[in-house]
């Protein structure tokens, strides 16, 4: 994983230090690229532990248009909470009795967590409150149509025109493969105030290589934390590259990540020198366990029918998320 180590160092050397929204503080670096070929190996980052369950979790939530965190509490994956549950805390004039990453704070929103376990899906305060509004999936399966928690932020604007965007692309990668406009958008400005977090990584594009049956994809990332969520991007776009692949009958290629705004919080950075002392192992890989043929074989899909191989890391390096 030479190019996500080369992606760290060139942030440390070329650093332009900036505020940003959660107050944190990074170091920025502006207009990056990185290409992993998967016939090299899957590319999951081994200089920290990084685990792929949580990642295909969410990748199929995703592709599932799910757009509440239950079916991710559910299943152990934990990724999304802070954002809710901060939203929760700020709606309900409970943020000062909370202040955030406090122990009051942590301890709060693990007893939030444990009580959406224990709720059904329809379950009005999970509804209201662990939704966080049309998200990349809805984006993805449902491009500006009417979100069912819209109610939240006033638009019940439901009669939007809308688009399957990834059952469009997956169909123009059979019948129309040399199309150069097989992209899907998760940033959408006219619904972009009703979502929690806005999409960081932005939209996607497909290329087929005809000549030698090569699937690649290209994700174009406008926000990247490069220590704790870009090892997660990585792979989750690899893996959703191998599923299409799949399904349309071609050989995955290379995943390319373009990133635009890349940063290490300031609370990253000893996390991010260690790592760029330790050195990577050769790269696993990732074999599917079930036979899929359809966009609907692949909503189906649970971690259990993955199966990673050979992995190799060195241990977790933790850092706090930025909220």
């Amino acid at each position: 994983m030479k190019q996500y180590h080369e992606l760290l160092q060139t942030i440390l050397d070329k650093w332009v230090v900036k505020d940003d929204r959660t107050g944190t503080g990074v170091t920025s670096y502006f207009g990056m690229q990185a290409r992993y070929d998967l016939r090299d190996g899957f590319p999951l980052v081994t200089t920290k532990k990084t685990f792929l369950r949580i990642i295909i979790v969410e990748l199929i939530w995703l592709i599932r248009w799910e757009t509440n965190i239950k079916y991710l509490v559910d299943r152990n994956c934990h990724i999304w909470d802070e954002w809710p549950f901060q939203n929760y805390l700020e709606k309900n004039n409970l943020a000062d009795r909370y202040p955030k990453y406090s122990e009051a704070w942590m301890q709060e929103k693990k007893n939030f967590i444990e009580k959406i376990k224990n709720l059904p899906s329809d379950d009005d305060f999970v509804v209201t409150w662990w939704d966080l509004g049309p998200v990349y999936g809805h984006q993805w399966r449902n491009f500006n149509g009417g979100h069912s928690h819209a109610f939240k932020t006033g638009n019940t604007d439901t009669e939007n025109a809308w688009i399957d965007q990834l059952k469009n692309i997956i169909e123009t990668l059979k019948n129309n493969p040399t199309d150069r406009r097989i992209i899907v958008s998760a940033w959408n400005p006219t619904q972009k105030d009703d979502m929690l977090l806005p999409p960081c990584h932005a939209f996607f594009q497909f290329n087929v290589d005809t000549t030698h049956n090569l699937l690649h994809l290209q994700l174009y990332q406008r926000s990247a934390d490069i220590f704790l969520w870009v090892p997660f991007n990585i792979a989750s776009y690899s893996t959703l590259l191998m599923l299409i692949a799949e399904i349309t009958g071609y050989t995955p290629g290379t995943f390319v990540h373009t990133l635009w705004d890349a940063h290490i919080y300031s609370n990253h950075m000893d996390q991010v020198k260690e790592q760029l002392t330790r050195e990577p192992y050769p790269l696993p890989e990732l074999k599917l366990k079930k036979e899929i043929h359809t966009l609907e074989d692949i909503e189906n899909l649970e971690w259990e029918d993955f199966e990673l191989c050979d992995y190799q890391s060195h241990w977790v390096l933790k850092a706090p998320v930025a909220v």
